[in-house]
Parts: C-alpha cells; sequence; structure tokens
C-alpha cells in the first residue's frame, strides 16, 4: 500500500518568531502531519536578539543561539540556513531560492523586520552601517578597530543600546535624535529630560531635535554630518537605528494584501490574503499594528501553530508595555503611559532629582483604575504597576501612593493573593498565575520544575523576580516548606551562617558542623557547604586558607593558590597594584617564564599571567617572584582580583586626580579580602572613564572635587553598568564607604552571587543601600568599619605563607607516592610560546 505523502510545510524566517513556531509545531506533533522546512537567509541558527548587545561583552553565536542544529535534525525538520528566499510563486505554490524552488502546501512568513535607514545623501558611505544582525556586529566591531569616535542616529530602544556597544568599543559616541527627545514612544518630556542627564553622566553626547541633511566628507574624522540648521558634526562611524520596517517584499511581489504603510494583513488566526500563507512577528500587520516586540510574537507563533493544525487559538493582540535598561538606566513604559489614548486620564507625577528617579501615574477619570505609567531611573515598582494595569486591580484610595519612595505614605507593594488566576506573569510565553498554579498542583515542587513545565522567565527574563516571589508563595500555601538551606548538612542560609560565625566566635567548618550543623548528615560537608563556609572564615577571621583545618575546604584553585588550565598546568598571577610596575621587575616576570617555559599575557586587568607552570614548580616560582618583591595576585580566589587604572593627573592632560596612586592605595587595603564572588575595582582619573570603572563592582572616577562613588557593576556574559552610589568624596570618606560597602556585602550576600546580583534582589533596592551605608540607618556603620580595619591589619600574603612551611609544601606534587612529574602534560609553540598540545 502506498502512504500518501505529508503536506508540505515551508516557514521562511529563523529568527526568534520562527524558532518559536517551530517549537510550537513540535510540541503539538505537527511533524506527525507535515514536512516541515525551514529557510533561514543568516548562516547562524536562530539567536537571542533581545540580548544582542551582549555579543560585545564576550558572547558568541553559540552561546546566544535559541537551539541546536540536533533538535531540527531529531525533529525530521529540514533546515536550510544561508539561503534566502528571493520569491513566492503563488500560481504553483513553490518558494524560489537561489538554489532552485521548493514546493509548499502551507507557507509561513517569518521574515521579520528591516532597520530603517533615513534617505539622506551619503548614507551609503563606508563606515555608515545598521545595528541588528551578528553580520552587523561584526562590520561595527571591525570599523571601530579604526575609528575613535561613533554616532548613532536614532534615539530609541535599538539606538541606545547601539550606542552602549560603540561606547564599549572605547569610542567617543555620540547620539542624535530627530524627536525633541530620547525614547519619545516611551518617556515625555520630563521623563525624557532625567534619561537625557544619565546618559550623558555616562559620556555619551546626546543631540535631540536634529535632521540629518546630508553625510559628507569630514576635515578631522571619516565624515561630517551636516544638520537642518547647518550645524555639523564629524565621526570615524555612523550607525543607523532609527526604527524598523517589515520585510514584506516576498508578500508584496507575490501580491498579498499589504498595509497602507506595509506590513502583512494577517486576521486572528494569522491567516493572509491567501489562506494557503501565514504570517507571523515584525513582518505581520494585525489590525493596523505592527509589533515590534517578541512577546507578541511568540503569541503569533502559537496561533500559527493552531491554525496549522486546525485548532483555534487566535491572536488577540498584546500589551506593548515593557521594562528596560538600557546602558544601566531603568526605563518602563506601562499602557497608555502618555495619557493620551483615554478621556479624561489623571496624571501623577514624582521626581527626584537627587535621586534621578522620575515616575507618573496615569489613572481613568474615577481614580479607580491604572490605565498607563512611566518609569525612569528606577524600575522597582514595574511589576506592581504591570498588575495593577494588566488585571484591572482597583486602585488605592490614594493612588500617588504607588510611585512614592518607599516608606512614608507609600502602598505597601502587591502580594500574590492580590493577583487573579488570570494575571499574566510571562508575556514571553503566554504564562498565567493559573498556569503556574496549576503546574504546581500538578507535582511541581521548586522554581525549576515550574520553568521547566510552562517555559516561564525563559524569555527576557524579566518576570523572573514576579514569578519565583509567585511559585514561593504557592507552594507555602500548600503546606509545602520552600527551603532556603544552603545544602543539606546546614538548615540554614548563607547569611544565616554568615552570622553564626561571626557572633559565636566559630573559627573552624568542624565546630560550625558540630554545633549547627544536620546531624543525620555523618558532619562531612559537601562542594556546596565547605568552600562557602571557607570563605566566610576568611571574611571573619582572615586566617590562612592554607592553614591544616581550612584546606580540607577549599577547591582546587584555592588549595593551590593558583588556576588549573585545561592540559592540568596552572596559572601565576603576581599582583601589579593598580597596574604600575618598575622595569626591574618586569625584567623577573620575563626571566621566571624563560625560566620555567611559561606562556606570557597581559590581561585586561593591567597583569601579567603566566601559563603552563607544572604543580611541582609553583613553590620555586613563587619564591623567585616574593623574593622580587611580588605578592599573589588572587587570581584564584573569590576575593579582590584587581584594581584597573588610568595614568591619572600623573601623566594624561585629560585627568584631575592621581588615579594610579588612588588605585594602589584601593588594592593595598583590600587585597585578600574574601568575599561571596570576586570582586573588581576600576579608578578613572577623569570623565573620559579610561579605567572603565563603571562596569566594575567598585568604580571610582575622578572629579574636581574628589571621586564620585559607583557601585555593583560587572562584565562577562551579563554586563550590568554601575551605579552611581556618592559624589564628590575626598579620600577618607571614600575609603569609610567603600570599607561598610563591602562588608555589608560580604554580611548579606548569598554563595557565589556577583555584588550586581546581590544588589537586584536587595529588598529596597539601591535607595535601601544607600541608607544603610551613606545614612547608617541601622545602626551598624562602624561595626563595619571595624569588621574592615581588622582584615586590613591581619594581611598576609598567601603564597609567603606557604613556601615558609615545609607541611605545606608537601602538597605540591602531582603523585602522592612519586616526585616525578606528571608524563601526560605536553605543550607545542606558537607564535614564539609554549601551549598546550
Amino acid at each position: 500500500m502506498n502512504t500518501p505523502a505529508k503536506p508540505q510545510l515551508i516557514i521562511i524566517g529563523n529568527g526568534m518568531v520562527g524558532h518559536h513556531l517551530v517549537e510550537q509545531l513540535v510540541e503539538r506533533g505537527a511533524t506527525e502531519r507535515y514536512r516541515i522546512t525551514v529557510f533561514g537567509e543568516e548562516r547562524h541558527l536562530a539567536y537571542d536578539r533581545v540580548h544582542l548587545s551582549e555579543y560585545f561583552s564576550g558572547r558568541d553565536a553559540d552561546s546566544l543561539a535559541l537551539s541546536t542544529s540536533d533538535y531540527y535534525a531529531e525533529h525530521g525538520i529540514e533546515l536550510r540556513l544561508a539561503e534566502a528566499v528571493v520569491a513566492i510563486d503563488r500560481n504553483k505554490g513553490e518558494v524560489v531560492t537561489d538554489q532552485g524552488r521548493t514546493p509548499y502546501d502551507r507557507l509561513v512568513l517569518a521574515t521579520g523586520s528591516t532597520p530603517f535607514v533615513p534617505p539622506i545623501p551619503g548614507n551609503e558611505r563606508e563606515g555608515c552601517l545598521v545595528y541588528r544582525t551578528l553580520e552587523d556586529l561584526d562590520a561595527i566591531r571591525a570599523a571601530a578597530e579604526t575609528a575613535t569616535t561613533g554616532v548613532v542616529v536614532g534615539g530609541g530602544l535599538l539606538g541606545l543600546e547601539a550606542a552602549g556597544a560603540l561606547r564599549g568599543l572605547n569610542l567617543d559616541t555620540a547620539v542624535v535624535e530627530f524627536a525633541p527627545r530620547l525614547m519619545p514612544m516611551q518617556v515625555d518630556s520630563e521623563g525624557g529630560e532625567l534619561l537625557r542627564e544619565k546618559i550623558e553622566a555616562m559620556g555619551v553626547q546626546v543631540l535631540t531635535g536634529r535632521a540629518t541633511q546630508a553625510i559628507v566628507d569630514g576635515e578631522a574624522s571619516r565624515h561630517r554630518m551636516v544638520f537642518q540648521d547647518d550645524k555639523v558634526l564629524e565621526t570615524d562611524l555612523i550607525v543607523f537605528s532609527a526604527g524598523i520596517r517589515p520585510r514584506d517584499e516576498l508578500a508584496r511581489d507575490s501580491g498579498l494584501t499589504l498595509g497602507e504603510r506595509g506590513g502583512v494583513v494577517i486576521d486572528d488566526r494569522c491567516l493572509t490574503s491567501d489562506p494557503a500563507i501565514l504570517a507571523v512577528g515584525e513582518v505581520a500587520l494585525w489590525q493596523g499594528s505592527i509589533f515590534g516586540l517578541v512577546a507578541p510574537g511568540y503569541q503569533m507563533a502559537k496561533a500559527a501553530a493552531a491554525t496549522l493544525l486546525e485548532g483555534d487559538e487566535p491572536f488577540k493582540g498584546a500589551d506593548m508595555s515593557t521594562k528596560l535598561k538600557l546602558m544601566g538606566v531603568d526605563v518602563g513604559a506601562i499602557g497608555d503611559a502618555h495619557g493620551d489614548r483615554t478621556p479624561g486620564a489623571r496624571q501623577f507625577r514624582f521626581l527626584d532629582p537627587i535621586k534621578q528617579q522620575y515616575r507618573k501615574l496615569v489613572v481613568s477619570s474615577d481614580g479607580r483604575r491604572l490605565v498607563g505609567a512611566m518609569l525612569v531611573g528606577d524600575n522597582s515598582v514595574y511589576d506592581t504597576l504591570l498588575q495593577y494595569y494588566a488585571n484591572r486591580i482597583e486602585l488605592p484610595e490614594d493612588p500617588a501612593s504607588l510611585i512614592l519612595p518607599a516608606g512614608g505614605d507609600a502602598a505597601p507593594a502587591l502580594g500574590p493573593d492580590a493577583l487573579p488566576d488570570t494575571a499574566m506573569i510571562c508575556s514571553c510565553h503566554n504564562v498565567t498565575k493559573g498556569d503556574v498554579c496549576a503546574t504546581i498542583d500538578a507535582g511541581a515542587v521548586d522554581l525549576g520544575a515550574v520553568k521547566g513545565s510552562t517555559r516561564a522567565s525563559t524569555g527576557c527574563g524579566g518576570c523572573a523576580a514576579l514569578l519565583k516571589t509567585l511559585v514561593d508563595h504557592e507552594l507555602e500555601s500548600r503546606g509545602v516548606e520552600v527551603d532556603k538551606s544552603i545544602c543539606e548538612h546546614f538548615s540554614h542560609t548563607r547569611q544565616e551562617l554568615y552570622d553564626i560565625v561571626r557572633v559565636e566566635g566559630i573559627k573552624t567548618f568542624r565546630e560550625l558542623m558540630e554545633k549547627h550543623g544536620n546531624a543525620d548528615t555523618h558532619g562531612l560537608g559537601c562542594d556546596i557547604c565547605k568552600p562557602a563556609v571557607a570563605s566566610i572564615l576568611a571574611s571573619c577571621f582572615n586566617e590562612p586558607i592554607t592553614d591544616a583545618a581550612h584546606i580540607p575546604l577549599q577547591d582546587t584553585n584555592d588549595t593551590f593558590m593558583a588556576n588549573m588550565q585545561k592540559n592540568g598546568t596552572y596559572s601565576v598571577v603576581p599582583r601589579v597594584p593598580g597596574g604600575e610596575i618598575t622595569p626591574d621587575k618586569l625584567v623577573v616576570l620575563g626571566q621566571v617564564a624563560q625560566r620555567y617555559g611559561l606562556y606570557t599575557k597581559v590581561t585586561g586587568g593591567q597583569r601579567i599571567d603566566l601559563f603552563g607552570a607544572r604543580l611541582e614548580d609553583l613553590p620555586a616560582i613563587w619564591g623567585e617572584l616574593i623574593e622580587a618583591g611580588f605578592e599573589t595576585g588572587h587570581a584564584y580566589g573569590k576575593s579582590l582580583r584587581t584594581v584597573k587604572s588610568c595614568v591619572g593627573s600623573t601623566w594624561c592632560r585629560y585627568g584631575v586626580q592621581d588615579s594610579v596612586g588612588m588605585a594602589i592605595r584601593l588594592e593595598h587595603r583590600y587585597k585578600g579580602l574574601r568575599a561571596p564572588h570576586k570582586i573588581k575595582f576600576g579608578v578613572s582619573g577623569c570623565t573620559r572613564e579610561c579605567a572603565e570603572a563603571q562596569s566594575k563592582d567598585i568604580g571610582v572616577i575622578a572629579t574636581e572635587n574628589g571621586w564620585n562613588l559607583y557601585v555593583c557593576g560587572n562584565g562577562g556574559m551579563r554586563p550590568r553598568h554601575a551605579e552611581l552610589f556618592a559624589t564628590d568624596l575626598d579620600d577618607e570618606a571614600l575609603y569609610r564607604t567603600i570599607d561598610r560597602f563591602l562588608m555589608f556585602y560580604i554580611r548579606t550576600a548569598d554563595r557565589l552571587q556577583r555584588t550586581s546580583v546581590w544588589r537586584e534582589n536587595l529588598e529596597g533596592g539601591l535607595d535601601y543601600l544607600k541608607e544603610v551605608i551613606l545614612e547608617d540607618s541601622l545602626g551598624i556603620g562602624e561595626e563595619l568599619e571595624r569588621q574592615m580595619q581588622t582584615v586590613v591589619d591581619t594581611y598576609e600574603c598567601e603564597w609567603a605563607n606557604a613556601i615558609s612551611d615545609p607541611e605545606k609544601l608537601k602538597r605540591f606534587r602531582s603523585f602522592v607516592n612519586d616526585a616525578r612529574p606528571d608524563p601526560d602534560i605536553i605543550t607545542t609553540t606558537e607564535r614564539g610560546q609554549f601551549r598546550p598540545a
């Protein structure tokens, strides 16, 4: 018997929405009904465009990818990347690519959008680029290598993201916006002015109300931008990010119905004017609207999947409320944020020019419903306001209390009990409170299980805090104890263990286990609690981590006071305070590297790493380095790593303070400080910010009147811009403030929690932190300072301590029963240096 061939379904586009459609089809069993082929014109698999800017911060295409080619193959889906569809032949039911024709029975357009480039004479010059794809970002990075200045045309969401990227590439950056303010769709004039101030404070020039008339040859730079008032701006690089346009050319050429200003017209089932063809995402026009956010696209994908399988899950539009963090600045917009679409709407505004926060509430004429909101500088009340808006919850008697600062007349946060089952928790995946509760009722007993079942918080991640609060509340309401213990050996959090150790003066893991451990776990500890307790003990008493009582608690890197590399060798990183080093010490590093065959590399933290040291050679290497005046750099520990600095006023004509001197003093003060996670400092001698202090846990920037202090920034996979904490501090006030901040972080953070994550999870946020540290609201300021001074006074180089103790040196050999080195460590040479073979 002949089995009838399954109908052919073709999806044009492998972006976020196109891939989500594939996932929906797989989940619904569509591969049993259709042969599915996906065309993507990019060479990359579908990737996360929401976090596209992280590509400049170390992430690559693989880490941004939403799936793998194996996923498509596993489900029998043909994925054809780097193959653009150039035409749709509706008469023959075929799509045309540069490699041939493919027939279809059903077709989905998920072609997305393209950046709008204003029709400015000169916009196609070399060095005029767009910000949309990974290839675009590669081009921007390449162009930045020969540039010193960059301009972004467009001051909206994507424009400010692009500006942050250019600034991260060390370009002097400007933003040119045609409207009278930044982000005109999201913020009003007052919010726009505050946003402008915060962006300019980061060193980005903002030019609003400027229409570029032409781009011509520059005199000092590659380009000269000529504005409507004949003023000019010269730059080496121009990035256009002035909005998007739907990629509807395939639909237009094939005769599908389009909107007056573009976009493929669809109905509630995502069907176009041809019932065989559907459209989803930014190419689709529904009731006159194009939706430029990922969440509505995901909802369209669900509706389209249902349509293809003859189901009925109509697309009903989407809430365009947004919570953003642009260059470290919070911006939130909910509903009718401008109040111009609601007859009789009343508005409440709160502006704090000192803390640089702006909040606006738009309510119905009777004051009972929230119809819109606007936030700049602080999104801490966004989730609460969104629930009032989305679920039409009646407002408190004084609606203004919702936007007032915590305390006083501020309204309490909206708890999970107040939310109806229809409350939207995750708009990316359309997960309601009722869905979460149903998942818990079906057996989910923790946050991970809920996320795995519902996919909530796996999209943009903006609902993570709300989801966790809801899950914890629902579990507790069902009598399920939400276990916050650090591990099975202690029924305490890390913060509780810290308080126990500090108050009771407990100095060993054994004593802590005997007094406060769980009796049925045999007192052995695990790889979670042992390093955590080791860190707590070191933070409190600063005893050498290599002492007999502490060494069993350490991981491999701390045990041997060096970072293990991929081939079993170790790295040696001596401290270079502030990045300042004498020629004599440079010579010593070169001689040691030559003597022991080490690979050398200058790091981003202004130190020199020596890679490839054998375990048995570490004591001899450090003996020579210590004799030359070096100390351990603690590159292996959860402790202070580096204090990066520029040359400051000593050499630089722009410097206003001695940034090198300050960096050295800070590094010597806090060296050896153990913390829940690594800590990095940066000190810049002026606002040009060459030391990148605003990407560090502690950032210090010189002013003419002293030092501005920034806190809780970090680079890495989830970069976070540091926040301004205090201004114009003198030297002593700076030390005192940092002492308090770091000890409070060490006291209250969770294990392996960076300062940035700690701050995001800290109830009350930055305002609360300022109250505790600057205003001493808890009355613990002097205590925190004394605790830090104890650490400072008891500092001892861990390597100097180890090489002076024969018992400690016995650990440094590859085999306990053989003194010979590890024979499996094999190296080769590359670019004149050794590397693992």
